[in-house]
């Protein structure tokens, strides 16, 4: 048995890791589910699977929750602190499912515990990858990486020394707009943005996977989670997914891990780590893949990828800042605040602006740096739409 803690329960990583934890309940009891502010879904996960512990991120939301949960014996909470009570309560592994900078306090939290981490939220590395990485180090608790592209570079760097790695290739759809020329990207709608050809996820990353900056963000976590230098890690477009991650080593081999489209491969190697357990996942049917293909990111069309490879390199601030940036640019496109294109050029100029100095050593550093990014990404979005008029 191993107790569960699932941060951001009612997202797709978290409803495709309790499909699992469903076939399998006497193996993961679940204690603590949390939300950002749906209060009727998760209300419904915890008395489902008789979670100890709800807590929604958004006060506003703790009413229903309150009213939905009472007289079940479930206690509740609100706000980011019962987010980060709920990863610090006794569990043996924590998924952390929550998307943006706001995942990394309990992703410390769980590791102030001593819990192994299932980590999804790639933001917590990109924004604090040295101090989430320092953190985990110094406890001795093992994060195992969830995401589809790492989850496969984890499986085939099993039993190998990282010295013999030559060269870690995570792989990219290439999103909605791999085909499509600059002018028609530049005038791309949200609507546009939010047809992944492949997975169906939340409209943030999914808006990060169109532009390339999902791979880039995941670039800079692969540098965390693997100690790798930047100049090892590169990014490949596959439009089939089978692919999901490539090692190359020096004798000339490479080791590739090949599975279904389907988020609940990676979460159920991660639940069962070391063991395997049986997933519901499709298997590959290769005579009907026939063809699998490959191309190089174009850097030029997606600028997104560029600037974050760029962050990555320079270390320091830039990711903290690249991220907070990017969080503020996407939701402004969501908003229809912003065109597509200028979720790059905010970034950059905020890159430009706010880039240089140390990475955070602290969580009050982190949100010195990102609350100084995000006051200049809107500032920079004022004054273009004052420019404009």
């Amino acid at each position: 048995m191993r107790r569960l803690t699932i941060l951001g329960a009612t997202g797709s990583v978290g409803t495709s890791a309790l499909d699992i934890v469903a076939r399998h309940r006497h193996r993961f009891p679940i204690e603590a589910v949390t939300a950002n502010g749906d209060a009727a879904g998760l209300a419904r996960i915890a008395r489902d699977h008789g979670a100890r512990f709800a807590a929604v991120a958004d006060e506003a939301a703790y009413p229903a929750l309150r009213e939905a949960l009472a007289g079940t014996g479930i206690e509740t909470g609100a706000g980011p602190a019962a987010v980060a009570a709920a990863a610090a309560r006794p569990a043996d592994m924590v998924l952390a499912a929550i998307s943006g900078a706001a995942g990394v306090e309990p992703v410390l939290a769980a590791i102030g515990q001593g819990t192994t981490v299932a980590l999804a939220n790639k933001e917590s590395l990109v924004a604090a990858g040295a101090l989430v990485m320092g953190s985990a180090r110094a406890r001795g608790v093992q994060v195992l990486p969830v995401d589809s592209e790492h989850n496969a570079v984890f499986q085939a760097l099993a039993g190998s020394r990282m010295e013999d790695v030559e060269t870690v290739w995570i792989t990219a759809s290439g999103g909605p707009f791999r085909t499509w020329d600059a002018a028609a990207i530049a005038a791309a709608r949200p609507e546009d943005a939010l047809k992944h050809p492949n997975y169906t996820m939340g409209a943030k990353v999914t808006v990060d996977s169109a532009g390339l900056m999902n791979k880039g963000l995941e670039l800079i976590e692969a540098h965390h989670l693997f100690s790798l230098p930047p100049d090892r890690l590169r990014a490949l477009i596959h439009p089939q997914q089978v692919v999901h991650g490539m090692v190359g080593y020096r004798d000339g081999s490479i080791v590739a891990q090949l599975g279904a489209a389907d988020m609940r491969v990676p979460i159920a190697h991660c639940l069962g780590f070391p063991d395997r357990i049986d997933g519901p996942s499709r298997r590959l049917d290769f005579a009907a893949i026939a063809t699998l293909t490959f191309e190089e990111p174009d850097l030029v069309r997606f600028p997104a990828l560029r600037l974050a490879i760029e962050a990555m390199t320079a270390g320091g601030r830039a990711p903290t800042v690249l991220n907070a940036a990017n969080e503020v640019a996407v939701e402004a496109f969501l908003a229809r605040r912003i065109g597509f294109a200028d979720i790059a050029r905010i970034v950059e100029r905020v890159l430009e602006e706010e880039g240089v100095g140390p990475a955070p050593a602290t969580l009050d550093d982190l949100w010195l740096i990102d609350h100084a990014a995000r006051q200049r990404a809107a500032a920079t979005m004022l004054n273009a739409s004052a420019a404009a008029s």
